[in-house]
């Protein structure tokens, strides 16, 4: 345990629904905060390329967005699945890539975050959690919320997923291993997709904060960073997933099945997310109480690193905040 800022700081490693696996999770809370609820506790799951303390925790200018949410008095979390960062990584990422079929597919990813969600829950003796994911994690926390919506208080999904009618920014295409290695290059090729002419990615996001991220990102991969070029290694689930259901014109689950307040945000040049997924999602939101979209200018798929990471941080609090 540790303190930063008048925040307490506890990192965990907690045993997975299946023997051998633990998941890294990390807590963030005010010092003075001594009363949990379900309205100020609230956990995070990450995309599928790098671990949570690359854009949730990720300190720009001296603050995360975990310190943001802590600071307005909340309990604040994330959980990596397996393959991601300090939880365990999968036998297969061992073995060349090519030597195994796609690890963690969205099912398994959502049975880790539960075993988090079930950790939070007895520890803070409360009996609900709201929920934020991101890209592949919106998939997460969605397929998560459908199958326990009695343990989720609000979900909120920031650049989701859906049917795709444009090609995926993760997905090289040929056949798919078991996982698949990131480079810099790679991620600056990703970034600058999208953009209006005469923007560039660090016009959104200032070189310094690239490479604090870059830092932060490759020092989640041991292995990769020894290797030249440097690369960050993540698992193919997410891009087999893609393959099998939403490039397929094919929901993975129902939409109409999640059942708590939700609220979509996405970032006007999102080119992984772009838009048109979060309108076509918002559409089958039929079965939650009350449900809210917001398109965010000039932003992208990682507005949360960008300049204006401010206006998601806000819109968030606000839907955060609000009483049922």
């Amino acid at each position: 345990m540790s303190t930063a800022a008048n925040l307490i700081v506890e990192d965990f490693m907690v045993p997975a629904s299946d023997p051998g696996i633990e998941l890294h999770v990390r807590n963030k809370r005010p010092q003075a905060l001594e009363v949990f609820g379900p309205e100020n506790v609230v956990l995070f799951v990450h995309g599928a390329t790098t671990p949570c303390e690359t854009g949730f925790d990720l300190e720009l200018d001296g603050l995360s967005w975990m310190d943001y949410i802590a600071r307005r008095g909340y309990d604040v979390w994330f959980v990596n699945v397996r393959g991601y960062g300090k939880s365990t990584r999968p036998p297969e990422m061992s073995s060349p890539a090519a030597d195994n079929e796609p690890i963690v597919r969205t099912p398994c990813a959502a049975q880790d975050v539960g075993a988090a969600v079930d950790f939070i829950l007895r520890r803070r003796a409360i009996p609900q959690i709201n929920l934020i994911g991101h890209s592949w994690g919106t998939r997460i926390m969605s397929t998560y919320t459908i199958g326990h919506n009695a343990k989720v208080r609000k979900l909120v999904l920031f650049a989701p997923g859906w049917i795709r009618s444009t090609p995926s920014l993760t997905d090289p295409g040929g056949k798919l291993g078991a996982y698949r290695s990131v480079t810099l290059e790679d991620v600056v090729k990703r970034r600058s997709t999208g953009l209006p002419a005469g923007v560039v990615h660090t016009d959104l996001m200032p070189q310094a904060w690239f490479e604090r991220w870059a830092e932060v990102a490759f020092a989640s991969d041991p292995w990769g960073a020894q290797q030249t070029p440097r690369v960050v290694r993540a698992p193919t689930g997410s891009q087999a997933d893609t393959r099998e259901f939403w490039a397929a014109g094919k929901p993975q689950y129902d939409a109409s099945r999640i059942r708590v307040p939700t609220l979509l945000l996405v970032g006007e040049w999102d080119a992984d997310t772009p838009p048109y997924m979060a309108q076509a999602l918002f559409a089958q939101l039929t079965g939650a109480p009350s449900k809210r979209l917001v398109l965010i200018g000039e932003a992208t798929h990682i507005l949360f690193t960008e300049k204006n990471r401010m206006q998601l941080f806000g819109e968030v609090q606000l839907f955060l905040d609000e009483s049922i």
